[in-house]
């Protein structure tokens, strides 16, 4: 997802503490809870990185002493073992230190003709990523979900009509679309709409130059994540309190619509406004911390709002904590067939890392040692995590990665995504829901929907925010329920011809039932058709279904003070369908 998890849906789970000097084994893995680093603006945060696949090719060795010359032969490059010289320059076709003036054509050509046929020795080298060029933006502007146009800049002036006609006609374009199906690029008089969706709210970029969509949408989450970075947390309330500091943040990005930098580094220099918080959160205020809030005294939990806070606190706050987060966000597609064997089951995995740190100490994070890359890797003795492929970020060194899957990084303060992950049609541990339905008609002539959910997590795991949705005849006119807990809720969508279940809670191991009688008109056996296929959502906090955990993490020069460090794990379902 451009963009990542969106935040609202981990407000849920909580962080625990990994306390100081103490590394957690497996048996006992640490469990909690876009991207910007020093990468130009044009590229993505992960497009420079290495990416380690189940070839896993690594970058040629060179010996210490050997120079890699940057002047280029029939698009070959050279190695020597002299010190480079300081003419070399990458951008010139020539060396003047390596490559005299040639000499006339004739005497290369008796040269060549004298000396003995050789066998030349060509050292390769990944070529450079290619610059895509400037980016050129007309107009920036974040809207609310009702159309509320909460932050508006243009660069250029290159609107034909009015700034209120522009966001009004977007806003018209988007909600003309069914389901909120809108597409990310759309056209307007000559004007390219780029948008993403973040908490409910659009940020819109337009654009009438020939401009590289994609880089586009890296740079609206990047400054997504710069926003929430420097507010605290993403919500309208937020922003509209924040306007000056998110203006103030668009003038140091841009300049006449050129992108100059996206780096938290340097714009923590330049930023002056102080973020304006609408409720300060402590630790001691129980009622930000949920039912088990006396936990959280014991130093060991901490609730997720506690990584919602400004990375630089109003009036430069000199007794804020130094604290690291560490996330392990993973997105599950499962598509589940009638008789229950799964068809498809995909997991797309981050680790996200958010830093409170004034210092760029380096930090040590290691990840389990059964982690393979592809699949024929073995490695360790317990059960291999194998991921098809995992990209990381430029700023990550992987140099202990693949003998003690170690990733070191030195953090700026921020939000930063150091991994990414995937893997396909083999999860090791099993899927976290069934459903079995059983459809009949009752004597009344009335449709019966008897639906038994089983949770198979493990009994100390739970499920939350869980939500069923049951496709029904286009026909239904009344719905009566009968349900196994008294927190459940039932909710007929005649616009959506579904039918809602919702649970706010389940425990690993656990049934649950529910009995739906619905009075349809002129009920026939294709009336039956019209049920399903059932979709679920749902959020498991302390839960990885691909087994990644987090062995620990370790700042190799601690500044003054150990910070506090938390890692945090979440499974959320992107799609899970269940078919009749």
């Amino acid at each position: 997802m451009a963009g990542g998890v969106p935040q609202a849906q981990a407000l849920s789970a909580r962080w625990l503490r990994v306390p100081a000097g103490v590394r957690p084994g497996r048996s006992r893995p640490v469990g909690y809870g876009s991207p910007l680093g020093s990468v130009p603006a044009v590229r993505g945060p992960l497009a420079t990185g290495p990416r380690w696949g189940p070839s896993r090719p690594l970058p040629p060795s060179t010996a210490p002493d050997s120079h890699r010359c940057c002047c280029r032969r029939g698009q070959k490059w050279r190695e020597t073992r002299d010190p480079p010289p300081a003419t070399c320059s990458a951008r010139s076709n020539l060396c003047p230190a390596r490559d005299p003036p040639s000499p006339p054509i004739a005497a290369r050509a008796e040269r060549r003709a004298e000396a003995p046929p050789t066998r030349r020795r060509h050292v390769t080298a990944q070529r450079p990523a290619l610059d895509p060029g400037p980016v050129m933006l007309s107009q920036i502007f974040i809207l609310s979900s009702k159309g509320d146009r909460l932050v508006h800049k243009d660069f250029r002036g290159e609107a034909g009509g009015g700034s209120t006609d522009l966001v009004d006609t977007f806003y018209r374009k988007i909600t003309a679309l069914p389901r909120d199906q809108a597409p990310v690029f759309m056209a307007h008089e000559g004007l390219h709409f780029v948008h993403v969706r973040h908490a409910g709210l659009y940020f819109v970029a337009t654009t009438g130059h020939d401009v590289s969509p994609f880089t586009i949408i890296e740079f609206l989450n990047r400054l997504v994540t710069l926003v929430r970075d420097y507010c605290g947390s993403l919500s309208e309330k937020t922003v509209s309190l924040n306007f000056a500091l998110i203006y103030e943040l668009l003038d140091e990005m841009l300049d006449y619509g050129y992108v100059q930098t996206t780096a938290p580094d340097v714009l923590c220099n330049f930023i002056q406004t102080e973020p304006v918080l609408s409720k300060d959160f402590s630790l001691l205020d129980l009622s930000s911390v949920g039912l088990f809030g006396a936990e959280t005294q014991q130093s060991k939990v901490a609730p997720s709002l506690a990584a919602s806070r400004p990375v630089l606190p109003p009036h430069r706050d000199q007794g804020a904590r130094n604290e690291v987060f560490l996330d392990v966000v993973e997105r599950l597609t499962v598509v589940i067939a009638a008789n229950g064997t799964p068809t498809k089951a995909d997991i797309q995995g981050e680790i996200r890392l958010k830093s409170y740190l004034p210092s760029r100490s380096e930090l040590r994070i290691g990840l389990t040692e059964e982690f393979c890359v592809g699949k024929s890797e073995l490695r360790g003795y317990g059960t291999a995590v194998r991921a098809d492929q995992c990209a990381f970020h430029s700023s990550v060194k992987l140099d202990e990665f693949e003998s003690s899957r170690i990733l070191k990084v030195n953090p700026s303060q921020g939000e930063l995504p150091l991994m990414q992950y995937q893997l396909s049609d083999d999860i090791p541990s099993a899927l976290p829901f069934h459903l079995f339905p059983t459809l009949e008609r009752d004597p009344t002539g009335r449709l019966r929907v008897y639906l038994k959910l089983r949770c198979d997590l493990a009994p100390k795991s739970q499920a939350l925010n869980v939500r069923v949705q049951l496709p029904v005849p286009k026909g239904v006119v009344s719905l009566s329920q009968e349900l196994s807990s008294p927190e459940q809720t039932v909710e007929l969508q005649p616009s959506l011809k579904a039918i809602r279940w919702v649970i706010p809670r389940v425990q690993g191991g656990s049934q649950l039932s529910a009995l739906f009688k619905l009075e349809v008109p002129g009920l026939s056996s294709s009336s039956l058709l019209e049920v399903g296929p059932a979709n679920m959502s749902f959020e498991l906090p302390m839960h990885t279904c691909s087994g990644l955990q987090i062995r620990f993490l370790h700042f190799t020069a601690p500044p003054a003070g150990l910070p506090h460090r938390w890692v945090r794990y979440v499974t959320h379902s992107d799609s899970y369908v269940i078919r009749l």
